[in-house]
């Protein structure tokens, strides 16, 4: 099953983390330009950088759960009856949703935890930094709804889409 809203969020979620990283590569330049040109390190920049990191990697793993391109162990799977199969792929399904609840339920807990709390040199709270746990979790969720549907109703998964295409 394929929704075009989560075709939609993935596109955002992608583009998010390209700004993401263009935007690190201009912070880590300014910051060697920084050093080494003008002899002042900008303080600021380390922490703002880690930031950006966690804004690139953790959306775009989600996305890679989506669209099936994360390390997989599939050869053993491929090698069962069809009927085993199919509900290892729900069962792996409804483990990686329940582990994205999770993620999302206890990163809520170290935003609300350390909310109250900056981030030294750059003012943010500190809570900002695991916004992109929250984020990562509930992207998680609603991109295994999503698998769980096409698996349950038809449709497959949208890495086996791509996949496929290309027989």
């Amino acid at each position: 099953m394929h929704w075009k809203i989560f075709d939609r969020l993935s596109d955002f979620v992608i583009l998010l983390g390209g700004i993401s990283l263009v935007g690190l590569i201009g912070i880590m330049g300014y910051q060697v330009w920084g050093r080494y040109v003008l002899n002042s390190t900008p303080t600021w920049a380390e922490s703002l950088a880690l930031l950006l990191i966690l804004m690139v990697s953790l959306p775009i793993a989600a996305i890679g759960l989506r669209e099936n391109f994360h390390l997989g162990l599939d050869f053993l799977t491929e090698r069962l009856p069809h009927p085993v199969q199919s509900t290892l792929r729900i069962f792996n399904t409804v483990v990686l949703l329940l582990f994205g609840a999770a993620m999302t339920w206890h990163s809520i807990g170290l935003v609300t935890g350390t909310w109250n709390r900056d981030i030294p040199l750059i003012g943010l709270p500190q809570g900002v930094k695991y916004l992109p746990l929250v984020f990562c979790g509930i992207l998680i969720v609603l991109f295994m709804i999503e698998r769980l549907a096409g698996l349950v109703f038809g449709g497959g998964t949208i890495g086996e889409d791509i996949s496929e295409e290309g027989n």
